[in-house]
């Protein structure tokens, strides 16, 4: 556990170091995609607690990497999406990778880059 703990501390240092962004606020990018979605679905598709991913929506958007817009129908309802600076931040990311712990490696390369990230480059 102590090796896994480890490696997600050393990617998620590696992304900060040459992007600026943690590893949970790259997964909520990711999520986003060219899309305008709502909290809801960004916790849905990362798996992340709710207050935990408004934590890191609220993050992203200090840095300039989310727009958030009120919904049309219910102006309770708030829609995300990502900013020209997101955009270029994902498609560095792809373009120029990051490096992967040896231990985390095998599930990297079982895995391709989610459309919505793809659909960035």
């Amino acid at each position: 556990m102590r090796e896994l703990f480890k490696a997600l501390s050393e990617l998620e240092n590696s992304l900060v170091d040459m992007y600026g962004v943690s590893l949970n606020e790259a997964m909520v990018l990711c999520s986003i995609g060219r899309e305008t979605v709502a909290a809801s679905t960004i916790v849905e598709r990362t798996g992340m607690k709710a207050s935990h991913t408004s934590k890191v929506i609220g993050g992203a958007e200090r840095k300039g990497l989310l727009t958030r817009e009120l919904g049309e129908k219910d102006k309770r309802q708030m829609y995300f999406s990502l900013t020209e600076k997101a955009r270029e931040c994902l498609s560095a990311i792809r373009k120029d990778g990051v490096e992967v712990p040896e231990v985390l490696l095998p599930l990297f390369n079982s895995y391709e880059m989610s459309e919505e990230c793809e659909s960035l480059s």
